[in-house]
């Protein structure tokens, strides 16, 4: 009895361990890019069907020649950002930072946190930071299920954690403000929390 007890204790500590961050999301110092109800307060850049359906922005038909982007009305220079996500297998998409130019998006003028389970070279795939900071370990598969995605920039140093486990590290001066993007590559994205706190 004492062993079950124990061993009940024992779960309740790690629940509240691995609890206590995503309820933090919302907290001091945050703010929700997105609520679940409507687009909120993001640029276009590019064609794609956004839009919002059971509490997430949806996109799974691109119209334009490049990818389509949800760019933020603010930069942000040191910041953590909390993203929900939901990708089918063959989509490419991403959480942009830092970019230099919000009318002109590439994964050249932005540090690109990476959503591509299917790229042709997986270093960069699901996780790493496109041409800067190639995946630690094996690239972990995001299609087909709900995801977490957190990045933290600070000064040169940006650390992106998928579902609770550090993807890619980088430390890199290149860009050291700007706005962040969700991007629609290709495939089906959903995006069901944004949540941004800047540092």
């Amino acid at each position: 009895m004492k062993c079950i007890r124990n061993f009940a204790i024992a779960c309740a500590a790690i629940f509240i361990l691995f609890a206590a961050p995503a309820a933090a999301q919302t907290g001091e110092g945050w703010t929700v890019l997105f609520d679940g109800k409507n687009l909120g307060d993001w640029d276009q850049v590019g064609e794609t069907n956004w839009r919002v359906e059971d509490g997430a922005i949806v996109a799974d038909k691109r119209t334009s020649k490049d990818a389509a982007h949800l760019v933020s009305k603010k930069p942000y220079k040191d910041f953590q950002v909390y993203v929900e996500f939901w990708s089918s297998d063959d989509a490419n998409s991403g959480i942009f930072l830092r970019c230099q130019d919000p009318k002109s998006i590439t994964d050249r003028n932005c540090y690109e946190a990476n959503i591509f389970d299917q790229r042709k070279d997986p270093s960069y795939g699901t996780g790493g930071i496109v041409n800067f900071a190639e995946v630690i370990g094996t690239m972990q598969k995001a299609g087909g299920k709900w995801n977490v995605m957190e990045v933290t920039a600070k000064g040169r140093l940006i650390t992106v954690v998928l579902n609770g486990q550090k993807a890619s590290e980088l430390h890199n001066g290149l860009f050291s403000e700007g706005p962040i993007t969700l991007q629609h590559g290709s495939g089906v994205i959903k995006f069901r929390k944004v949540a941004i706190k800047p540092l």
